[in-house]
């Protein structure tokens, strides 16, 4: 039986050994990359999307289909809004609750920025339908 010496064994090992601890290091390093990543995309999946404003058919120059059209288009935008709506509500409720206590200060300056962005995105529901109605006084005088 032959024998090696010890000495011609351990260079080898050792570098076996270096490139499972670069591989180790390379898997716990993409590893943390997509727990992260998967954070990053599971808060974004729950966050509320703003709706995109639904385009109002001009009533001077639409046709009846058009304006039926609008009008769901502009139904679908609100019923949007109202889920956005409800949802910026939630998620600020869970914010305060995951704040636990803070100052008065702190209280008001985020029930502040909630009413600024609520009353922001009501508004802008109150926009559409007037601009909608405005549209739909245009077209019924354009066919009198």
């Amino acid at each position: 039986m032959l024998k090696l010496p010890i000495q011609d064994n351990l260079p080898r090992r050792d570098r076996y050994c270096r490139r499972l601890d670069k591989v180790g290091r390379m898997n716990k390093l993409t590893k943390t990359a997509i727990f992260v990543a998967m954070i990053f995309a599971a808060q974004g999946a729950l966050a509320c999307d703003y709706p995109q404003r639904v385009d109002v058919p001009n009533g001077a120059s639409a046709t009846k289909d058009d304006m039926i059209a609008g009008q769901k288009g502009v139904k679908t935008y609100m019923a949007s809004m109202e889920e956005y709506l409800t949802c910026i509500e939630a998620d600020e409720a869970a914010a305060v609750l995951g704040l636990g206590e803070v100052d008065d200060d702190t209280k008001r300056q985020r029930e502040e920025m909630f009413n600024k962005k609520y009353n922001a995105a009501v508004e802008e529901m109150n926009l559409v339908a007037e601009e909608f109605n405005v549209q739909v006084r245009a077209y019924k005088d354009r066919n009198r």
